[in-house]
């Protein structure tokens, strides 16, 4: 009874039944109401009682045993076969004493500190979202169906590596090579759980104690994060109008996102990438290239990275599919020269002996080599431009007089910097919550002077929203200036 209950919850909230008795499947299983080998009933009894196709619940079955909730096959049945903890252990935990952490582990901890809590705005404007109502839900469900059945039935056995399954790096080999002239192959792509685990290894991998990082200020502070648990020192590097100013900095790694630099949009123009390389190869350093956002233009054309430039073997270039996908995929990739490779793979199989989200890996492989992706990417763009403009006007018509932006070749963001008071950029961030609306604030510190400043994205944000929020700021700012 229980677990009809829970799927007439889920058949509410999600349009596919075979997802909503999946998630009640699961809900019975982690919550112990399955024990860890009990016997599921047959799909022919399932669907006779909640009136589906057997197709349905095989569908089910088949991802709860690719998540690894589920075990079984053919002529034996479906087991349960996750074991939730269990209470005793739990109340052991509950009571013992702070652990002692290793010196990397005290440094992580205070580095990575949660963000504060999210709520749920009316407007958000917020960077890290895409356009799920614009994504092919159905070509995706279809491509999950297929790994879901082949890593149940057993024939993926071959794509366990640390490194990712074999079929996702070939394809994202190709897909480099022919959209960015990343000349690579299979064997110097490593496949991890989104870009910021990528990032913390290279990292990880790169820097001892006390060792200077360059990074770029303003930047993303997940790169900071990362180098402070490893015990580096960050390096500020200066960006201006055109992106990282290249230095002679004494420093053995660079962090960088030369082809659209977050959080300004600004690309990094080919004598500047020619001065990066020259100084990777004179200081014997290494650069590591985070592709942040770089595949949605609105203008001009696509640039060249600095991967495709290096002849020396000194860059690492960083990618990820949770920004030309959905949010909520975590799958990252990293392109490693042939000196960094082996240290690399061996680094990610200490943490990852097998890859995680098999399931995922193989379905975007397929979605890739079917041409979904590019098809996908190519109506994406005509979304986002759209939804780019319709910002980029709002912005100037309604804020520009106290929000600088210039325009953007690419991105899911606009970059708008705050021409008042620091006070006064402060008392508009708090107004706007009041009121439902936020965005992104990207203020930071130079020289003893804070600069404001906010990146407004668009891309998780339906038309008549963009007008409405930014309608809401321009309200907001007129009537705190009236109130002086």
């Amino acid at each position: 009874m229980e677990l009809q209950t829970a799927y007439e919850r889920y058949a509410g909230e999600v349009p596919q039944k075979y997802m909503a008795l999946y998630l009640a499947l699961r809900e019975a299983i982690v919550g112990g109401r399955v024990a860890p080998g009990e016997r599921l009933p047959s799909s022919r009894a399932l669907a006779a009682a909640y009136g589906l196709s057997r197709g349905t619940v095989n569908a089910a079955y088949d991802l709860l045993a690719g998540e690894g909730y589920a075990t079984g096959g053919v002529g034996r049945g479906t087991f349960a076969c996750y074991a939730p903890p269990g209470e005793a252990a739990a109340s052991r935990d509950a009571g013992s004493a702070p652990p002692r952490l290793s010196a990397w582990g005290e440094r992580a901890a205070a580095a990575g500190a949660p963000p504060r809590e999210a709520r749920g705005w009316a407007v958000d404007f917020a960077t890290a979202r895409t356009d799920a109502a614009a994504f092919p839900a159905a070509e995706w469900h279809r491509a999950v169906y297929a790994a879901a059945r082949e890593t149940a039935a057993g024939r993926a056995d071959a794509a366990h590596e640390a490194q990712g399954c074999l079929p996702l790096r070939e394809t994202i080999a190709r897909h480099l090579g022919r959209t960015r002239g990343i000349a690579t192959t299979a064997r110097n792509v490593v496949v991890v759980n989104g870009s910021a685990q990528a990032l913390a290894l290279l990292v990880q991998l790169l820097v001892d104690p006390g060792d200077p990082v360059v990074v770029e200020r303003p930047g993303y502070g997940g790169i900071r994060r990362a180098v402070l648990a490893a015990g580096g020192v960050p390096v500020a590097a200066d960006v201006d109008a055109r992106g990282l100013v290249p230095a002679p900095w004494n420093a053995r790694l660079l962090v960088a996102t030369p082809n659209r630099q977050f959080p300004t949009g600004a690309v990094l123009p080919l004598e500047r990438r020619l001065a990066l390389l020259r100084w990777a190869a004179d200081a014997d350093a290494w650069i590591v290239e985070d592709d942040y956002d770089s595949e949605f233009r609105h203008a001009g054309r696509p640039v060249e990275p600095l991967k495709s430039l290096d002849a020396q073997g000194r860059v690492a270039f960083v990618g990820t599919f949770s920004r030309t996908m959905y949010t909520e995929l975590r799958v990252g990739y990293a392109v490693l020269p042939d000196a960094l490779l082996s240290a690399y793979a061996a680094l990610k199989r200490l943490f990852e002996p097998h890859p995680t989200g098999l399931v995922e890996q193989l379905a975007l492989a397929a979605f890739m080599r079917s041409g979904a992706y590019e098809r996908h990417l190519r109506r994406m763009k005509r979304v986002y431009s759209r939804k780019y403009e319709a910002l980029s006007a709002a912005l100037r018509e309604r804020l520009g007089h106290v929000f600088e932006t210039r325009p953007q070749d690419a991105g899911l963001h606009i970059y708008a910097r705050w021409t008042g008071t620091r006070n006064a950029y402060e008392a508009l961030i708090e107004a706007c919550a009041g009121r439902g609306v936020t965005w992104s604030d990207v203020s930071y510190e130079r020289d003893g002077e804070w600069l404001c400043a906010a990146a407004f994205g668009f891309a998780g944000v339906e038309a008549e929203a963009i007008r409405h929020g930014v309608e809401t700021i321009a309200e907001a700012e007129a009537a705190l200036r009236e109130r002086g």
